[in-house]
């Protein structure tokens, strides 16, 4: 019985891989975390970011996905059971090495799907900047909060900073995808908006944001683990709005940063690549 076909990598034999190259060099890797999201959502929403937004763009330009990282670079959660986490250097070694096995496999264009919004991105980055300087290939890194802010901040109803961590955007996600282990009736409520930054005021703390109209100067300051935890503790470690939530909008989110991802696969195929060199990974 002919199997469906899949852009899963792993749900595939070599040999369909090997017949894909033939047409296309284009790999996602999906990138998330395993990490805390209140009482009443799975730690797997960093991946599952990564999951959905990687699976509907290959569906709309026709690339492949590898299996899915459910490790990240997750420091701010680890005071919370549960969490995994690698270190900053371990992920861009992780990452590394899974772009170099592509590579060595005839794989030209390889972009990481951040699905730990932003909390990712330095050792992602570092992997990417590596690998294109000392290959030649295209690697990129696709930020899953990142990659449509505009059209996401048009589906949200909630005043600035409403779209955090558990917050509007994450439980619309996945409210539509899992809500298997999604229990609302144990969320916790009560959410305060951010104030937007005045122009005139102290920088925000954090270089990247998530919220557009939270955009202005800023500075990095990182929290500790603790930190974090007695900041977010009477709301269970969520620092969103989850009661703006629908799948109906998770569903209309992940389908607009699918869409931008495959534009930009798009774009990438245009770019002229010569690798260099590649090696497998021993």
């Amino acid at each position: 019985m002919p199997r469906t076909p899949s852009v899963w990598m792993h749900e595939m034999s070599w040999n369909e891989v090997d017949d894909h190259l033939r047409r296309d060099d284009v790999a996602l890797v999906p990138i998330g975390a395993t990490e805390q999201h209140g009482h009443f959502a799975p730690m797997l929403l960093d991946t599952g970011w990564a999951i959905v937004v990687a699976e509907e763009a290959a569906r709309r330009c026709g690339c492949l996905v590898t299996p899915p990282l459910h490790f990240g670079w997750s420091s701010g959660h680890m005071s919370y059971p549960g969490a995994i986490g690698l270190r900053a250097e371990t992920l861009t070694a992780v990452a590394t090495d899974i772009a170099q096995s592509l590579l060595h496999s005839g794989f030209r264009r390889v972009v990481f799907v951040n699905g730990n919004r932003i909390a990712n991105l330095p050792p992602l980055e570092i992997a990417a900047v590596r690998l294109r300087v000392e290959t030649g290939a295209a690697v990129a890194v696709a930020d899953c909060g990142l990659l449509a802010r505009e059209a996401v901040a048009a589906l949200c109803e909630g005043a600035p900073g409403t779209i955090g961590h558990a917050g509007e955007t994450e439980i619309s996600m996945v409210l539509a995808y899992w809500p298997q282990f999604t229990d609302m009736a144990k969320a916790p409520g009560g959410f305060r908006a951010t104030a937007i930054p005045a122009p005139d005021g102290p920088p925000r703390r954090g270089h990247g944001s998530l919220d557009r109209r939270l955009d202005g100067d800023s500075v990095f300051l990182p929290h500790t683990p603790e930190e974090f935890r007695a900041r977010t503790e009477a709301r269970q470690g969520v620092d969103g709005d989850e009661s703006l939530a629908s799948a109906e909008k998770g569903r209309a989110m992940v389908s607009a940063i699918a869409d931008r991802l495959a534009g930009f696969v798009e774009e990438l195929r245009r770019t002229e690549v010569v690798v260099r060199r590649t090696a497998p990974v021993v």
